[in-house]
């Protein structure tokens, strides 16, 4: 599986003094991202919102991409399409894809109130766009005559909320939709907010058949945010799938919040993680893990956060890194095996096939992959050890699927460690497979499978 990165956060253009220039910022670091394995960059909201320093989940023009001056100005806080344009074909050249946010469930901004017949009530629902596309009034939203009340999802910040069964409404979604894929050259969406609205629109948008420039037929990634527990992303994805082909996946929020805990909780049970109730665990094929985003705030994790990135980075699902963590917060650590890099690089090279647990205590907790090999994949696969005691290393005796291997450590991090020469040693296993694997205090480590004759130094993970 690939690797996806998150590539803004809360107010990223400000806080990077890069207001109306973000699309140039992001550019300037997709070479080098490439270089380190990242495989697709999910963006923020392309449009204009209700103003020209808005992150875009307050949608106004959706067709203007930062030409049109209006809400304040002409550039959207990120750019302008020329600019959008040129980050995307930088990303190709670099063999790295782009998705796209998609806010297609509430509005703001509009440019008039009015009150709608249907119900009395007077609402921000009258929108003139510059682009000339989309213009909207009361019968966009709900209630409308073609659908009077939301039988499904939920208010979203009191703002309206289009009504998709509206055709017109319907119709700009397509459009918008086709605009980001077969113009733009997008390769995915990343729908937010999806409990506000019906899943089958979201069906529809992902099973159609777009063309991209070259006539060729293409079918997005398409990732949703549904912020709930594990049964209803579930039942979510079985609905939204039941009428496509089965490509829509979900971000993991009931695993990030167990991982949370490990990292924030002290003597937090590392068995909660064999349990039920993550995506992951319950369908990895459609499992976006992750370990922050740009909506968690005050509640990010605050402590050990590469105990977290190693767990994804090692196990199924399709693993997104946040922007902050591998830039801002210094977790990237280039040439070292302790940060994102090392782990990226063993997702890469050696986490195929399925995940065994091989060991479960409170404080202790041992994986391994047991390897992938077909005509265009070799990943060998790997051990993971996760030591949940604070002050001591820690390890036990396992049987793996490898006899008599050695076994090199590539990436690791505990505390006290970064930037210390003190690392693993290298491990073999028995006749039967047996070895015990340590890692450093609330830590981890990954062993791989290396020939006798190879050169260890080659097998280190990023460096």
């Amino acid at each position: 599986m690939a690797v996806m990165m998150q590539a803004f956060y809360w107010d990223a253009p400000k806080l990077e003094n890069r207001e109306h220039d973000f699309w140039n910022f992001i550019a300037e670091r997709v070479e080098d991202l490439g270089k380190a394995g990242i495989n697709a960059l999910w963006l923020p909201p392309i449009n204009k919102g209700s103003s020209n320093t808005s992150m875009g989940y307050d949608p106004y023009d959706f067709f203007d991409l930062g030409d049109f001056d209006q809400k304040g100005g002409t550039k959207t806080w990120y750019g302008n399409r020329a600019e959008l344009e040129a980050l995307i074909t930088k990303a190709h050249a670099n063999s790295v894809g782009v998705y796209a946010d998609m806010v297609i469930n509430h509005n703001s901004g509009a440019d008039e109130e009015e009150v709608n017949p249907l119900d009395g009530e007077k609402r921000w629902t009258k929108f003139n766009p510059a682009s000339g596309i989309f213009p909207r009034d009361w019968n966009s939203f709900h209630p409308s005559r073609f659908e009077r009340t939301m039988v499904e999802g939920e208010h979203f910040a009191g703002f309206p909320h289009l009504c998709h069964r509206n055709p017109s409404v319907y119709k700009a979604m397509f459009d918008y939709a086709r605009l980001i894929i077969e113009d733009l050259d997008f390769d995915g969406f990343r729908f937010d907010f999806v409990k506000g609205y019906g899943s089958w629109m979201i069906s529809l948008l992902s099973k159609y058949q777009y063309e991209k420039k070259d006539m060729k037929e293409f079918m997005p990634y398409v990732v949703c945010e549904l912020w709930s527990g594990g049964d209803d992303i579930d039942m979510w994805l079985d609905k939204a799938n039941s009428v496509t082909d089965n490509q829509i996946a979900a971000f993991d929020f009931p695993l990030r919040y167990q991982l949370k805990a490990v990292c924030d909780q002290p003597n937090y049970d590392l068995r909660n993680l064999t349990r039920d109730g993550s995506v992951v665990m319950a369908r990895p094929a459609h499992a976006a893990t992750f370990v922050d985003n740009h909506d968690m705030g005050e509640d990010i994790i605050q402590n050990d956060k590469l105990m977290a990135y190693s767990f994804i980075m090692v196990h199924e699902g399709y693993p997104c890194i946040f922007w902050f963590d591998y830039y801002n917060n210094g977790l990237a650590r280039p040439f070292t095996p302790n940060g994102i890099n090392a782990l990226i690089e063993a997702h890469h090279k050696y986490a195929g096939g399925d995940s065994q647990i091989l060991h479960a205590d409170p404080d202790l907790y041992i994986m391994q992959r047991v390897g992938w090999k077909d005509d265009k994949t070799d990943q060998p696969g790997l051990v993971y050890v996760l030591n949940n005691l604070g002050d001591k290393w820690s390890g036990t005796s396992v049987k793996t699927k490898w006899c008599n291997q050695r076994m090199v450590p590539i990436a690791w991090d505990g505390h006290g460690l970064y930037g210390e020469v003190a690392h693993p040693d290298e491990r073999r296993t028995d006749a039967e497979g047996n070895c015990e694997f340590p890692a450093p205090p609330r830590g981890y480590c990954i062993y791989v499978p290396i020939a006798d004759d190879a050169n260890k130094d080659e097998a280190i993970a990023g460096v």
